[in-house]
């Protein structure tokens, strides 16, 4: 009896409970985070076979690109921010593909085309991910291609039941007709519902090629054949020369202080400088003291973000062809100049250059995973198609869908991110990374332009607010996905008092559901100064942290 009354007493140790509704994985091993169970558990199982945090993200990587297609996959582009735990150093990965040599703004516009937005198959630019996979695994991996990419392709040849929120059946009205996508992602005519079978042999076979050759499976031989054949036949001047000499690069993370952490993001072409100028201009207002998605709190961030974003569409684009005002983008004082052209009174509706007030358009299919090994080494990766499928467009053979990342280039003359041959468009997908002292966490938030705002007040909700990784994940955000105006759309759970008083101020608020995806979904694993590893998993996903499990020693029969 006594013992039930202390249970009873356990369990009511916290009588208000709570806002946070998942508990963080917390472990000494490692833990992969990922949209998709089966994907963390590929990763993890990496982890149980003595592989480390790289390995676990490349295989979780992979499973995604099955099990989660819209979002990702061999047709997209990679972004990293891999910790390395023996060094103590932090890098940095930028695979994101360029245009094809033979395409031009020029002869775009001849054709009578002016928004990249509808440019059919020309939005086509050459995949990054697998020369990621391949970066990543000659520079830390330890496990061969074979054993990463097994989950993967048993997963595509044998098949999966398809998750609740994962599943595509709303891809059907935009793609059915698409070349190649019925074929290959509406079996029998249609979309897989909710638990029904998918399975993707094609996807399998290209796989195979990867797990075999590396890189070279797909950039060379039968894969980029179909892939540059495909797009010739509709237009594309893609070559097999622009797919065999990609590569990828290792750059420098840019950062920011915080109130005292250290927030790292991907240099341009990302956005990344966006939220660590967004960070900057937050950090001259009292966020904490305002009170956790108060209406001042809210308006500061929104008004930040409007200030930020204006700037990183001004002047980001390939650094290769255009000189970036990166330093001066993530100064403070720079910072204190855009901070005072926030009015606590009133919202700014016209925070853009007339001349870019157009460009709002936005896709946000893209996965985010983060992992962490035993060790401490960590891994913030982002992967993406951009829009739902990116084209829609799959090239016989190959079982996956070609990134639409082009459609993010202008056809103007003279801009930072003007289409031209070999460059990269400016790319919204970013991975994080957030430190101080011997505390450092992994984090992203995928979601097209969402995501730059999204990491903003992830970074909020752990310095200003103390919430742990889980929570912060967890907590109400707002997003807005255009870049003039005051619309911005909150999730249900901002009180609605604090929506009327933001109302009154000027901004024009959508509500969107409690947990919704339109604010992103996002991953999270953290490291301590004990060597206790943290995980957390967005529940606007189908995901989880999954934590490696224990070296276990099997006995023989007749063993005690």
């Amino acid at each position: 009896m006594a013992a039930f009354a202390l249970a009873q007493d356990d369990m009511v140790n916290d009588p208000e409970g709570r806002d946070q509704a998942r508990s963080m994985v917390i472990t000494k091993f490692g833990i992969v985070a990922t949209s998709q169970t089966l994907a963390s558990q590929a990763g993890a199982r990496v982890l149980e076979d003595g592989g480390n945090a790289i390995d676990a993200a490349i295989a979780a990587n992979a499973t995604l690109g099955v099990v989660e297609p819209a979002m990702n996959g061999m047709g997209g582009d990679l972004f990293a921010i891999i910790y390395e735990a023996k060094s103590g150093k932090l890098y940095a990965l930028n695979s994101s593909g360029w245009a094809p040599a033979g395409l031009t703004a020029e002869m775009l516009r001849a054709k009578g085309i002016t928004d990249m937005n509808r440019a059919g198959a020309y939005r086509v630019t050459v995949p990054g991910a697998v020369a990621g996979w391949q970066a990543l695994h000659d520079k830390f991996g330890t496990k061969s291609f074979e054993r990463l990419l097994a989950p993967a392709i048993y997963y595509a040849e044998n098949g999966f039941p398809v998750t609740e929120i994962i599943a595509w059946q709303s891809s059907e009205k935009a793609h059915a007709k698409t070349p190649g996508f019925a074929e290959t992602y509406m079996p029998g005519g249609h979309a897989p519902k909710v638990g029904e079978m998918f399975r993707n042999p094609a996807l399998a076979g290209s796989l195979k090629l990867v797990a075999e050759k590396g890189r070279d499976g797909f950039y060379h031989g039968a894969t980029a054949e179909k892939i540059v054949k495909f797009l010739n036949e509709h237009g594309n001047p893609m070559t097999l020369a622009d797919l065999a000499e990609f590569q990828p690069e290792w750059v420098e993370p840019i950062s920011t202080t915080y109130r005292g952490w250290t927030v790292y993001e991907i240099p341009p072409n990302t956005q990344g400088i966006a939220a660590l100028e967004m960070l900057n201009i937050m950090e001259k207002y009292p966020i904490g003291e305002y009170g956790h998605n108060s209406a001042k709190a809210l308006h500061v961030m929104i008004e930040a973000k409007k200030l930020a974003y204006a700037d990183m569409l001004r002047y980001v684009g390939d650094p290769r062809s255009a000189k970036i005002p990166v330093e001066q983008l993530k100064s403070k004082s720079f910072a204190a100049e855009r901070a005072a052209r926030i009015d606590p009174a009133r919202a700014n509706c016209d925070p853009l250059p007339a001349e870019l007030a157009d460009r709002a358009r936005a896709g946000n299919d893209t996965i985010y995973l983060s992992t962490i090994d035993k060790d401490g080494n960590i891994v913030s990766l982002i992967q993406s198609n951009y829009s739902s499928f990116g084209t829609g467009m799959v090239a016989p053979g190959t079982g996956f869908a070609l990134q639409n990342r082009g459609g993010l280039f202008s056809l103007k003359p003279d801009e930072p991110n003007t289409l031209a041959p070999r460059k990269r468009p400016l790319h919204t997908i970013i991975p994080a990374f957030l430190q101080r002292g011997e505390t450092r966490i992994g984090f992203g938030i995928m979601g097209g332009f969402n995501q730059a705002q999204a990491h903003a007040q992830y970074v909020a909700n752990i310095v200003d607010f103390g919430m742990n990784i889980q929570a912060a994940l967890e907590a109400a955000r707002f997003t807005k996905g255009s870049f003039g105006g005051c619309d911005v759309q909150m999730e249900s759970r901002i009180p609605e008092n604090v929506r009327s008083e933001l109302t009154s101020l000027g901004h024009k608020i959508t509500v969107r559901g409690a947990y919704s995806g339109t604010m992103g979904r996002g991953e999270a694993v953290e490291r301590i100064e004990t060597g206790v590893n943290f995980g957390a998993s967005d529940p606007r996903g189908d995901g989880e942290a999954i934590p490696q499990g224990p070296p276990l020693r099997m006995r023989a029969p007749g063993q005690r």
